[in-house]
């Protein structure tokens, strides 16, 4: 009995051998090579760079500006918009720009505050749903669309009026109203997670509930969360500015982007610099805060 060396031996190889290691290496390679892209994009960069100015602002205000944003020179009223003072200056001779630059870190620690409050509760709420069982997934996403049924300003302005108006409970009211759009996004997100191969096998592997959620399922479910963050935290100093300019926010003279607008209105006739400049500038904000969403959401999409 003799073997033919030119004949193909049909059970050295195995459908097995053939399929596993092509498709994990394609998609490492694919995801290599697009997330190195998206983080060259020059689209990105020119999103990232106002917003770094604008986190200058309000670290180091004085480093942008050395004009007093409380006191001003009566003397100097109402002029408008020039090389001296970019944003002209108010009724009582102070510098517009001044004041917004100042004000930049009040209306960010309370929007920090909002987003936050909705990050972490949202966050568990979510996580809640998508993993403690059925009854537990009905009865958190029926709370959650308890909270959708309200439109989110009346939350916040519910939550201001109930107490003392001022920076704590602005962030809390706002961030109360964005727990319900957080909670949709883990939640989905989980759920996908959740049902992919790798979480069934670091079970079947022994790893316990918590192990995998903050070694599998969270880690592979931030992308858009964390765009939902940065598009959040424009809607959060959009609300914020509208309930500083319906006077919830911190009171005068303390300088605040919708206490600013507030404090022109009655000026708009003869000084419109101030309010037509500072609402530019939460305008432009909250618009580079949801183009930075996006390329978030293009960086840690999976």
């Amino acid at each position: 009995m003799s073997i033919k060396l030119d004949e193909p031996l049909e059970l050295v190889q195995s459908p097995e051998t053939i399929i596993v290691p092509e498709t994990p290496v394609a998609e490492e390679s694919q995801t290599a090579r697009t997330k190195p892209s998206a983080l060259k994009s020059p689209t990105l960069w020119l999103t990232c760079a106002p917003l770094i100015m604008i986190l200058g602002w309000a670290l180091f205000p004085t480093f942008f500006t050395g004009f007093d944003p409380i006191s001003g020179v009566p003397a100097q009223k109402f002029q408008g918009p020039g090389a001296e003072h970019w944003f002209g200056t108010d009724h009582l001779g102070r510098d517009v720009f001044a004041r917004v630059v100042h004000g930049t870190s009040q209306t960010l620690l309370t929007a920090g505050l909002a987003v936050t409050i909705g990050l972490v509760v949202g966050t568990g709420l979510g996580l809640l749903a998508a993993t403690a069982g059925r009854a537990a997934d009905a009865v958190t996403m029926r709370l959650i669309d308890v909270l959708l049924a309200v439109p989110g300003f009346l939350i916040s302005l519910i939550i201001v009026t109930a107490f003392a108006p001022g920076p704590i409970s602005l962030g809390v009211g706002v961030g109360i109203a964005s727990i319900a759009s957080f909670a949709r996004v883990v939640r989905s997100e989980v759920l996908r997670v959740r049902s992919l191969d790798y979480v069934e096998a670091a079970f079947m592997n022994g790893g316990t509930y918590w192990s995998v959620v903050f070694n599998h399922i969270l880690p592979n479910s931030c992308g858009p969360v964390l765009a939902l963050l940065a598009v959040d935290l424009g809607v959060a100093i959009l609300a914020i500015s509208g309930l500083g300019f319906l006077g919830f926010g911190s009171p005068p003279p303390t300088p605040e982007w919708g206490l600013l607008i507030a404090e022109g209105r009655q000026y708009l006739a003869s000084a419109w610099w101030l309010t037509t400049l500072p609402g530019v500038v939460i305008v432009a904000v909250v618009i580079l805060l949801a183009g930075l969403g996006r390329q978030l959401h293009k960086i840690f999409r999976f």
